[in-house]
């Protein structure tokens, strides 16, 4: 057996790679076990072989492609949750169909997010280095001038040079820290666990931003919830699952009032719309789809918009935080040369 404790989880784009190789067999036929003998065949990586292979080990065993995916640890719990659900309802080629669709749409919301906190950190980064130089290698030599003249500047330019002679004399203490600061910016922006802890440092805001942040909780939920739908999940063990993929604090609320809702006697697309899980023009596709019996296909049509209205979104606000950045900066360096070099030149012209 794998040491699932050694076992590295599977990324979503790997994810999505399986569910679609898994959907594409079991439509043709093919059992799980054969299936994923065909796949350790193909694959060139061997830690997938391995994961496979002990897959399978179970499979041959007489047991479901869930229970041999749960005993390699690569496979997150609501993937084995919904193989279960598509095992018992005679519909697992079609779940993993979805589930593919599913961790696509996963892939592309964290490009997003990794985008998003990435570039301006890139961006700050690199600033905050060029300031450190300027603080700590550039003031000093200035100082160093005043003083070689007998001269003592003042008011604001004695205070910056104060300030440059403290940045040189803990500049390693000022590396240390900006490099911990980077990689705990690349951590949140990687890591699951990271982004969990980032969503409570930032109050469940993206870039500051309350409503993208709202955009990618509601492309998640509705990508989540057209899963459950096409696999003829009950609404109620769907909102339950669905609750645990949204991070986000604001929409998990509003999944449990729309909970509450439907235990007062409201039917499921009116509860979702009353909660404020969807709003405007997708409110009216979900409650006609609802009427129509296609709630599934609405909700991954909801998922596909929020999904390019949320890159949409990271991409303006990107697009802003660049020039922003860059004025801050250049107006920030520019006062502190002029606050140094105005003076001296002042100085020198009085001597000559």
């Amino acid at each position: 057996m794998a040491n699932n404790a050694k076992v590295r989880p599977l990324s979503n784009r790997e994810l999505a790679a399986f569910c679609t190789q898994s959907a594409l067999l079991l439509h043709s036929g093919i059992s799980a076990a054969e299936g994923l003998s065909m796949m350790i065949q193909d694959s060139d990586d061997a830690d997938g072989r391995t994961i496979l292979s002990e897959a399978l080990a179970r499979c041959e065993l007489g047991e479901p492609l869930s229970a041999g995916l749960a005993a390699t640890g690569a496979f997150p719990q609501y993937l084995l949750d919904m193989a279960a659900i598509g095992e018992e309802s005679g519909r697992l080629d079609e779940v993993m169909e979805a589930l593919a669709a599913y961790y696509d749409r996963e892939e592309a919301l964290h490009g997003a997010i990794r985008s998003a906190v990435r570039y301006p950190l890139v961006m700050i980064g690199m600033m905050v280095v060029v300031l450190g130089v300027l603080l700590a290698r550039v003031l000093p030599v200035f100082n160093e001038v005043f003083l070689q003249l007998g001269a003592q500047p003042g008011g604001i330019s004695l205070s910056i040079l104060q300030i440059g002679q403290g940045f040189s004399r803990y500049s390693a203490v000022l590396l240390a820290i900006v490099v911990a600061a980077a990689a705990f910016g690349l951590w949140c922006a990687y890591t699951k666990k990271g982004r969990a802890v980032w969503a409570k440092l930032s109050a469940g805001r993206v870039l500051g931003s309350r409503k993208l942040a709202s955009t990618i909780a509601s492309a998640r939920f509705a990508s989540g919830m057209s899963l459950m739908l096409a696999s003829g999940l009950d609404t109620d063990k769907s909102l339950t699952m669905v609750r645990r993929l949204v991070q986000d604090s604001t929409a998990q609320k509003k999944i449990d009032l729309c909970r509450k809702l439907m235990e007062e006697g409201q039917n499921f697309g009116d509860a979702l719309v009353a909660a404020g899980l969807f709003r405007g023009v997708y409110a009216r596709m979900l409650t006609i789809g609802f009427r129509t019996g296609n709630a599934d296909a609405v909700m991954r049509q909801l998922a596909e918009h929020y999904q390019e209205e949320a890159d949409a979104a990271v991409s303006r606000t990107v697009s802003m935080i660049e020039p922003t950045l860059v004025a801050v900066f250049s107006i920030l360096i520019g006062f502190i040369l002029l606050s140094v070099m105005l003076p001296l030149a002042s100085l020198m012209s009085s001597m000559g």
